[in-house]
């Protein structure tokens, strides 16, 4: 017994030393670049300094300063403006986050950090924290993760650290600088429209939007960060210095840089029109704490932090200089960081050069096969038994898409670089069937177009065929960035297509390619199987193929509630009380609830869920308990599923939301397998902001809720006293 003593007393010595050493080691290595960035700051001409507040500041050849190169890297990199390198693209963000797999999106992230380096890129700007508001009209839907804080901080920290690495990985020779958008609250518009004004409260602001960001910087140490468009409460994200320096540095305590979002220092007078002169814009951002003047294309029209702008003002105010030199530095230490400048620049052929991996673009197709959700299966329509058809009709403008000339694949979503192919549903579904199936393809329309001509094609395929996969949704036409709706029905005649085939009888499989939840009655009414299978990135096709003949069971979850009309938006789980209880708190004439709520997701087999159990069902403010719950798998299939606790303070100082995510875990059950989750409960998943905007956890009950999904009939409730 003395020697198990011993020997556990000198793991925790040796432990306790080499975090020491390692902490140690982290702080000699900040002060030793903070020294070389200062000599190099005294070194340095103003115009030199101004150089380097722009994103791709060129070398400084004279003081050996490195070039910094960026890009986009938000499922996959893109070299902003250029299409080379084979890159590996992967599921959109909203696909992703479907997975509620975070382990997946760190894994995704530092393949894609891989292959960045291999281009030369050391500086990305992704991910996208914004949370989702439940208005889909918002044509950038399709990069978020959701319309929930935590699943979106979890996704968030998961993405940065496989992009930046960890511990002495961190910005090393295989890991980039992450840059956390748009801080923040960018979805909060009032009319769905890109870069439209937000006005919020601060408790909104606390409570949804600021906790992803919150994660990032103290989780997983951020190395960027970029504001939002938008005017944030009368103040533009890009001079707001109660949001840049108040709370993102010194209450945060974030230490990198801020890098602005395209041309936005300059719009603080072009759009916002509060300064009258692009110098009086660049002072503002240069005082609000923005170190990197961001413009594509290198507009000397539009930018801002330029000698030609900055510097005989610098030189007639030296009170402006410390603001420049603040912002070198920072991004100085960057480079330092990421080892820039002991390394020789890395020479690309654009024609010859191969950044994807082959084992990349196999996670590609884990990832995809993974974030599929089943929406809808009535009859057990899927999987088909391949033994069972002999002809299958593949009919849709998203069915298939040929490599483009120039850009892109539109069925890839935003942000997307060039992969070396592009395996459409044709594609995937012809490969998975070989010659043991006639496939029957016909387009029926395009997905921006209001003509039928390809009707009668369409529909003559489906009525010799067994059974017809029919392919709609969105492509990079009609949604993404700059892609705003007044509506949220499929676009041009994508509806009156799935009618025409619905009325041939055949039995319909509808496979949604979508980048924002799509209010699509009509397919939830009369088609008996829906997949949602978002923009599932290059190996798309094989992903639906092996859902749609059962190699692959469906357990991807929505992280987006869909709405059942465009005037029902914003919808979303997070609801405050309203007269629900009376009776009142409905629309007159219409369904108020979600056509599909958050966290839904059907599966190939069943699952059952027992009754939750805590810990200790009483604890103290300032103490901990656990809630655990077994699930079953009753079915004959393996499976996944995405177990999911909620949680609510039955009653409190200031109002709350019905309920909030605050635990998931996805799991895999064989038939009959049993499998007990456990959630940890503390400060952490009770806490509320009180009357004083301070964290707190306040006496009474909590009602804890575990289960399949946000709908009160899919969760089992268990009651938690504090005291």
């Amino acid at each position: 017994m003395r020697n198990v003593l011993f020997a556990t007393f000198l793991s925790i010595v040796i432990f306790s030393c080499n975090a020491q050493s390692e902490q140690s080691n982290s702080s000699n290595d900040d002060s030793e670049i903070a020294s070389k960035v200062k000599d190099l700051i005294s070194q340095m001409t103003l115009e030199e300094k101004i150089a380097e507040l722009t994103q791709d500041a060129p070398a400084n050849e004279r003081l050996g300063i490195p070039f910094m190169k960026y890009g986009e890297a938000l499922h996959g990199l893109w070299l902003v403006l250029d299409y080379y390198g084979n890159t590996t693209v992967y599921p959109q963000a909203v696909a992703c986050a479907s997975t509620w797999e975070p382990e997946l999106i760190e894994k995704m992230a530092s393949q894609t950090a891989i292959e960045a380096r291999a281009l030369g890129v050391t500086h990305c700007y992704s991910p996208n924290l914004d949370v989702y508001a439940g208005d889909a009209r918002y044509g950038r839907v399709e990069e978020s993760y959701g319309e929930d804080p935590y699943l979106v901080s979890r996704m968030g920290v998961a993405f940065i650290k496989g992009l930046q690495g960890t511990g002495e990985e961190q910005f090393d020779e295989n890991h980039v600088i992450a840059t956390a958008k748009h801080f923040v609250g960018y979805p909060e518009n009032r009319r769905g429209i890109n870069g439209g004004f937000s006005d919020m409260s601060e408790r909104r602001l606390r409570e949804v939007y600021l906790p992803s960001f919150e994660a990032a910087v103290k989780e997983a140490q951020v190395g960027s960060v970029m504001p939002g468009h938008q005017d944030f409460n009368g103040v533009p994200c890009h001079m707001n210095t109660w949001l840049l320096k108040d709370i993102l540095r010194d209450e945060l305590g974030f230490d990198g840089f801020i890098v602005s979002d395209n041309n936005d220092v300059g719009r603080l007078q072009t759009m916002h029109f509060i300064p009258e002169t692009r110098t009086k814009a660049a002072i503002l951002g240069l005082k609000a704490g923005v170190d990197m003047d961001l413009v594509i294309g290198k507009s000397i029209e539009l930018s801002t932090y330029h000698s030609n702008i900055l510097k005989d003002t610098v030189i007639q105010d030296p009170a402006l200089m410390p603001y420049i030199d603040k912002a070198a530095s920072r991004i100085l230490t960057a480079k330092y960081k990421l080892g820039l400048f002991d390394a020789e620049p890395k020479e690309i052929d654009e024609e010859t050069v191969n950044a994807g991996r082959e084992e990349h673009r196999e996670f590609a197709l884990e990832l995809a096969e993974k974030s599929i959700i089943m929406l809808k299966n009535d009859n057990n329509l899927l999987p088909i038994d391949l033994s069972k058809i002999k002809s299958l009709a593949v009919i849709g403008p998203n069915a298939h898409e040929e490599r483009p000339k120039k850009g892109t694949y539109e069925l890839l979503g935003g942000y997307s670089g060039l992969p070396p192919y592009y395996v459409s549903v044709l594609d995937g579904l012809k490969k998975k069937v070989g010659d043991k199936v006639k496939i029957n393809y016909a387009k029926g329309c395009d997905i921006d177009s209001f003509s039928k001509e390809g009707f009668p094609e369409a529909v003559s395929a489906a009525k010799k065929s067994d059974a017809v996969v029919l392919v709609v949704g969105s492509s990079h036409k009609t949604c993404g960035e700059g892609g705003d709706r007044s509506d949220l029905d499929l676009y041009g005649v994508q509806n009156e297509l799935v009618e025409a085939i619905h009325k041939t009888g055949k039995p319909v499989i509808v496979v949604l390619i979508n980048g924002r939840p799509l209010s699509i009655n009509y397919i939830a009414e009369n088609i008996p199987s829906i997949l949602e299978t978002w923009y599932g990135g290059m190996r798309a096709g094989d992903a639906v193929a092996n859902v749609i003949f059962g190699d692959v069971n469906p357990g991807g979850k929505l992280t987006m509630s869909f709405p059942r009309s465009v005037g029902q938006v914003p919808v979303t789980y997070l609801e405050r009380p309203d007269f629900i209880g009376s009776g009142k708190g409905q629309y007159r004439f219409s369904d108020k609830s979600p056509l599909f709520p958050f966290g839904y997701g059907l599966s190939y087999t069943t699952f059952k869920y027992g009754t939750p159990k805590l810990e200790k069902s009483v604890i103290s403010p300032d103490g901990s308990t656990s809630v655990s719950i077994d699930v079953t798998n009753t079915g004959n299939r393996v499976g996944d599923e995405v177990v999911q606790m909620y949680v609510r303070d039955d009653y409190a100082s200031v109002g709350r939301y019905l309920k909030m995510l605050k635990g998931f875990k996805r799991i895999i059950l064989k038939p009959g397998e049993t499998k007990t989750v456990t959630f940890k409960l503390g400060f952490d998943e009770l806490n509320i902001l009180n009357q004083d905007m301070k964290k707190v956890v306040e006496p009474g009950t909590f009602t804890i809720s575990v289960g399949a999904s946000s709908r009160s009939e899919d969760l089992h409730h268990v009651k938690l006293t504090v005291k």
